[in-house]
Formats: structure tokens, sequence, C-alpha cells
């Protein structure tokens, strides 16, 4: 029986069963046995294991990164928390130079098996250094792994895969996401890491989307369909190892890709992916590719910014408008896609908020 559950139960839900079923996994992080449990993703698991598996931490992330880095040598299957993104900048050292190189330093015979579990996303003032989608730093170092789920159903069989995994691997969870509903299966599963998801077939124009940018990508599908513009969506969900075969088999389909991505243009991870389908898919391609991106310019705290810096559904149809000459469509779908006021800060009405 599937259940619906947000992405933050689905998180909590396959660390509790990673946690029953093997005495090694631990959680670590500050605030994670606060009340609010990291965006509820953390609630009850220290009154269940105790604090010797749940473990809050000083304010110290490159420290507290190290003892997870030896932790997982000596055998423990830790998951470390930082609240964001930006605050495992400080651990940058441990996580680049020790984590992703012991496993090749030590031919092989040294594992490193740590979750890094990194929140990004926007919105109440959060500002230039809690926002930041910097996914393409870690998938640029050889050694990592790095997984972004966007559907509740991925954030638990992702987790549960990376968790079992041997390697380090960064998750990186949206928190606009935490919120997002959807079905969930019971019990372990594993999503396999590496592997993209088809979520939508289309045959005019190609989508490849991480992160938030998922359900903004149908929701724009969804706005074209009614005029016989048929989007395929591409949900990369893994960027290292990258599933490279789905991207270019979806692009050799469609003949017309946008690559759309939570971070900022300029060396981000759209331009792997392009460039890879210019590599092997060129000759198919009917149109130049595509990034929707934000703009280089660090990220907005105050909403009247946010409303101009963060890309939407209404701003891919423009684009896929754009690229297959039907622009006269553009007014219709922006109606269809009116967010009724609804500031850029927040998804929708229904957000309760960020913690």
């Amino acid at each position: 029986m599937t259940r619906i559950l947000s992405s933050a139960e689905a998180v909590r839900e396959a660390l509790d069963l990673c946690m029953e079923a093997d005495p090694r996994v631990i959680v670590l992080g500050l605030g994670v046995p606060d009340p609010k449990g990291v965006f509820g993703t953390t609630l009850g698991l220290r009154e269940k294991y105790g604090p010797a598996r749940v473990l809050d931490t000083p304010c110290s992330e490159n420290a507290m990164t190290g003892v997870g880095i030896g932790a997982a040598i000596l055998g423990v299957r830790p998951v470390l928390v930082h609240q964001r993104l930006d605050f495992s900048l400080l651990a940058a050292e441990p996580i680049i130079n020790q984590a992703a190189k012991w496993h090749f330093m030590f031919a092989g015979r040294m594992r490193v098996p740590l979750v890094i579990r990194l929140i990004v996303g926007r919105g109440w003032g959060q500002g230039p250094q809690h926002s930041q989608s910097l996914q393409a730093l870690f998938a640029h170092v050889p050694g990592l792994k790095v997984v972004m789920p966007s559907t509740p159903s991925d954030a638990k069989g992702l987790l549960i895969s990376a968790i079992e995994d041997d390697n380090p691997v960064i998750f990186i969870e949206h928190r606009w996401l935490h919120s997002l509903k959807g079905p969930v299966p019971p019990g372990p599963y594993r999503v396999p890491i590496g592997q993209a998801a088809v979520l939508r077939e289309g045959i005019d124009l190609t989508v490849i989307a991480d992160s938030y940018l998922v359900p903004e990508t149908l929701k724009a599908a969804d706005a074209l369909a009614p005029d016989g513009v048929s989007l395929e969506v591409v949900d990369i969900r893994t960027l290292r190892p990258l599933d490279e075969e789905t991207i270019l088999s979806s692009a050799r389909k469609t003949g017309r890709v946008v690559v759309a991505e939570t971070g900022t243009r300029h060396g981000g991870f759209a331009a792997e992916i392009l460039a890879r389908i210019s590599e092997s898919a060129f000759s198919r391609l009917k149109c130049p590719p595509r990034r929707l991106t934000p703009p280089d310019a660090p990220t907005p705290a105050s909403p009247s910014l946010s409303e101009a810096y963060y890309p939407r559904a209404v701003d891919l149809v423009r684009l896929a408008l754009a690229m297959l000459e039907q622009e006269h469509l553009r007014s219709r779908m922006e109606e269809r896609l009116s967010d009724n006021g609804v500031p850029r800060d927040v998804p929708d009405r229904t957000f309760a908020g960020p913690f």
C-alpha cells in the first residue's frame, strides 16, 4: 500500500529504517534533536535511538565533518547534517581532500561510507549566505557522489541507497520540496544512484531539470499540453554519477533541449549536460540547446529581488515557445500559469514556512 507523505516525512522514514536495520548508522549535526528536527526530517529519532546515535554537534562544521569522516573510516555509517549547504563550505577541506580521496589513495582498501545532507533553497529572507545551490562545486570533485531528489519517493529511496553506499554521498535537499507530498511505498526500498528518471514522455522538447525545478517543469508541461505542445521531462536525480544514456536518448528523440538548474549559470552543472549533448548528439539537434538558471548574482533576501531572480514554470514556457517558434501562444500560457500574486520567496500559498 502506497501512502502520501511529504518529502520531509520520507527522509525521516528513510533514516528511521536504516537506523533500525543497522546499529552502525548514526545521525549527527547542529540542531538534529531540536524540536523542529531539521525541517521535520529528524523528529523523534533521538527519543527512539538515544543520544549516542542521534547527536547534536557544536557550531564547528569543519571539525564535525572531520569527526564524521573519521567515524566512517572506522566502520560507522554516519549521516551528517548541515542545515544549509552554505555551512558546508567551512568543511570544504575535509570533504574534498579527505572524504573524496581515501578510497583512491589507499588502492580501494579504505571506505568512507558517509552521507552529508545539505539543505538548499530560498524564501523568507534567507539571502546570499543561506540559499546557494552549489551542487556543481561538489559534482566537480572525483570521489564524491552527488544526489538531488525532487519527489518524496525518490527522497526516501535515494537516501537509503546513499546510507548503504560505501562511498561519500552529498545528498542535497531543497527546503521547498520538504513540504511537497506524493506517493511513497512503505518499508525499505532503494532508488539506484546514477539513474535519471523520465517523469513525462514527450516529442517536441526535452527539459532536463534538477531539484525544485522538476515540479516547476511539470507545471510548464501541463500548461503547454492543451495546445498540443509536448514536453519530455527528465529528472536528473543524480549529478554524479550522471546518467548520460537517458539524457542523450531523450535529446536525440526530441531534438530540442532545455536544462533547468537551480544553480547559477556560469560554470553550472547545466553547462556540463549541454556539453555532453553537444559532443554526442549534436547531429540530432533541431536548434541550439538552452539553459534556464538564476542569473549570475548572489541569491537575494528581499521578495522584490526574488521575484526577478528565481526561474519558474512561466519562464520555462516562454523559453520553450521561443525554441518551438510558437510565441503566439505566450499570453495564453502565462494566464494559465498565473500565481495570483504569490511572491517568489514562497512556492505557493500552502507553504507553512522553511522551519
